[in-house]
């Protein structure tokens, strides 16, 4: 069986998340997408929302299931026997820094990192842009699915 990991902070889903999962999950028997606790990090969502989100952004994956983490990702993936990590490339820069990542987690672990490039589509697409559009009421419709955008609706009424 073929398991891997697809980690994030998720602060929220995008649809370039969601294209990641959908391509790992055609090409993999099982995905785990890990949403990582990191209490340093104060996000826009709490990880029970961000879960929530998640779950219901890859519902229709039907091999695609949804944790969370705390600590180092390489223990997530002994812990529950994940032999690969799924990372997403949006450009040379993302590169650079994910290729020193997968390098420790190799060396701490054995752990493998697959890269697979973003579509061009949402090559531009981050969470912290979804965030700022959103915060000032732009249309964020065609970045994330409409349960995310009802949720980032809520979270800038809520907070004024």
């Amino acid at each position: 069986m073929r398991r891997v990991v697809c980690p994030g902070s998720f602060d929220p889903v995008t649809n370039g998340h969601i294209d990641i999962i959908g391509r790992a999950a055609r090409q993999n028997d099982e995905v785990i997408v890990a949403v990582l606790t990191n209490t340093s990090k104060r996000g826009l969502f709490s990880v029970p929302e961000k879960l929530d989100m998640l779950r219901e952004s890859t519902r229709h994956f039907p091999n695609v299931q949804v944790a969370e983490f705390d600590g180092l990702l390489v223990d997530f993936c002994r812990q529950n026997d994940i032999p690969a990590i799924v990372r997403s490339l949006r450009s040379v820069s993302d590169f650079d820094y994910e290729l020193q990542i997968a390098q420790m987690n190799y060396q701490l672990s054995g752990v493998e990192t697959l890269f697979m490039t973003a579509n061009p589509q949402y090559s531009f697409l981050s969470s912290s842009l979804v965030k700022e559009i959103a915060q000032y009421d732009g249309d964020v419709s065609t970045l994330v699915t409409p349960f995310v955008e009802q949720r980032l609706r809520a979270k800038y009424k809520e907070h004024g």
